[in-house]
């Protein structure tokens, strides 16, 4: 029994790396041109993966924890900066969405769903990445992590959204594919759905009892 039941559904909300796009690949190259700037050691693309999705201030953390054992707070500030300034520049190289992706956005604009991206990642790059894969007329907002004080998995993000489109939250869908997703879906009392190929911190997605894990978005239209 799919919990999308999405013939009820008004608003759908999707959190943008790991969710709709594969951005690992530009948050490595940023990361590692950042390091380099700053005379540090590298990272591989497996740890980025595992490092993304709570924003990049937590990014940031997670590397130099890894690199360091200890985090200062000038040099997380300092590698926070360099890496916004090399990311913001050029956040979409290898970027690309997942497969089902489009197919499924396509879907859901014909239906006339209200759709919205919710994601921690700094709002500037997150549109600029929709828009240079030419999906921001999907999207009726992008939300990133730096709108509000609160982000995921705080639901202050998701909460929004209900009381802007005006809806009730058994209106309301998210889909994600991190604990972020599922906790916040969870604190909003909204129902939620999680992909298998994204970005769960290392962790398998299954660890935090999502409602619904699928391997891709299309699966939810052949119910």
């Amino acid at each position: 029994m799919s919990i999308a039941q999405l013939d009820t559904r008004q608003v759908i909300l999707f959190d943008l790396d790991g969710t709709l796009v594969d951005s690992a690949t530009d948050l490595y190259r940023a990361m590692n041109m950042s390091l380099n700037a700053l005379q540090l050691p590298l990272v591989t693309l497996e740890q980025v993966r595992t490092w993304v999705g709570k924003g990049t201030a937590v990014f940031c953390n997670s590397v130099l924890s890894h690199l360091m054992g200890e985090v200062h707070p000038e040099q997380q500030q300092q590698l926070l900066n360099t890496f916004l300034e090399i990311y913001n520049a050029d956040p979409c190289i290898d970027t690309q969405p997942f497969l089902g992706i489009i197919e499924f956005l396509d879907w859901a604009k014909a239906q006339q769903k209200t759709l919205v991206c919710v994601t921690n990642k700094p709002e500037l790059p997150a549109r600029a990445i929709v828009e240079a894969l030419e999906m921001q007329h999907y999207f009726a907002d992008v939300i990133g992590g730096d709108r509000f004080e609160e982000r995921k998995p705080h639901p202050r993000q998701l909460l929004h959204c209900v009381e802007h489109y005006q809806v009730e939250k058994s209106q309301v869908l998210m889909i994600g594919d991190s604990s972020n997703d599922v906790e916040a879906a969870r604190r909003a009392g909204i129902d939620c759905i999680v992909v298998s190929y994204g970005y769960n911190h290392g962790e398998p997605i299954a660890n935090c009892q999502p409602q619904q894990i699928v391997d891709n978005l299309t699966e939810l239209l052949n119910i």
